[in-house]
């Protein structure tokens, strides 16, 4: 047996001062008994099952934080480098399926995370830089690029969070950009006026002639942005906000997908116990037990792998799924932490909704279930999802998975169509929209819970929306295999010298460091 999160079992510490210093013994004790199994309940018991290797689809993002010394600028709130830092850690919070790379850069560059899906073992990465080993204060987006290019990715998308740095050939950076697909997205970290840099001892930064040092947005960034076909964002007032941002030009952005397999821990949670426990105690000592043995009934035979947090904001996404606003349910769906199978279904349907078809596909081909009602559901809306880009080939495959799994009209009915649709293609015939599944794909979560008990596992079979056979060779449908090892997140390790002395490499010798 586990916790999932035994931090909070450090209150158990007052509550062992106070269950010495109680006066009256019985009702004082009970009282206590029942904080204890609250505070149980909410480190989250869970027993370990046996990992279960899925497939996802997957984009490979890079994302290049800028540490060097005019990062300490404090005209962004905190400073520069810790917004970067919050808008990270945000993002990867927002994004649970890319392959992302972390890279930090000053004069040189230094690969932090290789590409991974465990987004926890970025955060540490990033925890575990001290800025204060960093002695270098030029900026060399020439060797940044020269680096990613020199990366084993056919179509490279790079995130860059920086200053700007030194003056550099815009020529030089703009070819390099292009004729290795590197497209880009620049969060500039700044102003144009500028800001003073702090030491540690107090005083400000001054250069070889005494004149203090002030730092500015390089205007460069965004000239470089804009001629070579990428996007420039000034950064906004929070590191929410700019996350957020970075997500939606990620999402506009058509980046290649691939298969991923990936080995995901699996539990099976015992919060409920306590929790039962703690409520039965209380309902004892204040209130006739017996009007509340149906509801205790109903929590022991609960089976949801979602916290009680988790659940409340799923039933506000549904709320505002049904009331039109899917923007607002999307972003209640961002909020959970520990995605289920409702969740994920509501998510997809949110995207679908909102018209963003092909995120809507991948939410979709992400969704695992040993239940055939779902897997029929979610190749029904596959299909719509392919029927609405057009991929005609595609939607009649999945809306021809959703009938042998059994009648559907609505699959029978769009199938017609979109076979109409292709055979008679050359004509201007007006292709109808495909009709929606609301009765499968937006049900509440008590309904999903108690049509779907066996699929809480969310195991992966053979005919699912996420594997779709493929007639690919193998060197075309080579996949990489990335353990989410939760061993490597215990204990957060600082990085060696070695690490710092690259980063530092040079640093001696700067032409020009600002």
């Amino acid at each position: 047996m586990t916790l999932l999160y035994p931090l909070f079992m450090w209150f158990l510490v007052p509550l062992a001062i106070l269950w010495y210093t109680r006066t009256n013994k019985l009702i004082d004790s009970v009282h206590l008994i029942i904080l204890i199994l609250l505070t149980l309940a909410l480190s989250r018991p869970a027993l370990e099952r046996q990992a279960l290797k899925g497939e996802i689809k997957a984009r490979d993002i890079i994302i290049a934080l800028d540490v060097s010394y005019s990062m300490r600028a404090e005209d962004i709130y905190p400073d520069r480098y810790t917004y970067a830092k919050k808008t990270i850690d945000q993002l990867l919070v927002n994004n649970h399926t890319d392959n992302i790379m972390l890279i930090a850069f000053s004069s040189n560059p230094l690969l932090l995370s290789p590409p991974t899906t465990d987004h926890a073992l970025i955060s540490l990465a990033m925890k575990s830089l001290n800025r204060d080993n960093i002695l270098t204060r030029g900026t060399s987006l020439q060797k940044l690029f020269e680096k990613i290019a020199t990366l084993p990715m056919q179509d490279k998308t790079l995130l860059l969070l920086t200053d700007g740095g030194d003056k550099e050939d815009l020529p030089i950076l703009q070819k390099i950009l292009l004729e290795n697909n590197i497209n880009i997205i620049v969060l500039a970290l700044g102003t144009r006026s500028g800001a003073m840099i702090q030491k540690e001892d107090g005083s400000m930064l001054k250069n070889s002639t005494g004149d203090l040092v002030i730092s500015r947005i390089n205007p460069q960034l965004e000239i470089l942005a804009k001629q070579s076909g990428g996007h420039y964002i000034i950064a906004p007032s929070t590191s929410e906000v700019a996350a957020q941002t970075l997500q939606t030009e990620i999402d506009a952005m058509t980046i290649a997908q691939h298969s991923i397999s990936k080995l995901q821990q699996r539990h099976t949670e015992l919060y409920q116990i306590p929790l039962t426990l703690a409520l039965l105690l209380f309902l004892i000592l204040h209130t006739r037990a017996s009007r509340y043995l149906l509801l205790l009934t109903a929590l022991w035979g609960s089976q949801t792998h979602a916290s009680i947090l988790d659940l409340y904001t799923l039933h506000q996404a549904y709320a505002a799924y049904q009331s039109g606003d899917y923007n607002a349910s999307e972003r209640s769906l961002n909020k959970i932490q520990t995605p289920s199978l409702q969740s994920q279904i509501a998510k997809a349907n949110t995207y679908y909704k909102q018209g963003r078809y092909e995120k809507a596909t991948l939410a979709y081909r992400s969704i695992r279930s040993r239940s055939p009602r779902i897997k029929q559901m979610v190749y029904y809306n596959l299909g719509n999802c392919y029927a609405q880009t057009k991929a005609y080939d595609k939607a009649i495959k999945y809306y021809s998975k959703a009938l042998q799994l059994g009648g559907d009209e609505a699959s029978r009915y769009n199938l017609k169509l979109v076979a109409l649709k292709k055979s008679e293609a050359a004509n201007s015939l007006n292709f109808a929209r495909p009709q929606s599944q609301e009765d499968q794909g937006s049900k509440s979560p008590d309904q999903m819970e108690n049509e779907e008990e066996s699929a809480q596992d969310q195991q992966s079979s053979g005919s699912s929306g996420g594997g779709g056979g493929s007639n690919k060779t193998k060197s075309e449908s080579k996949k990489k295999l990335l353990y989410s090892s939760k061993e490597e997140t215990k204990q957060e390790q600082p990085l060696s010298s070695r690490v710092y002395d690259l980063i530092n490499k040079g640093y001696i010798h700067e032409k020009a460091p600002w």
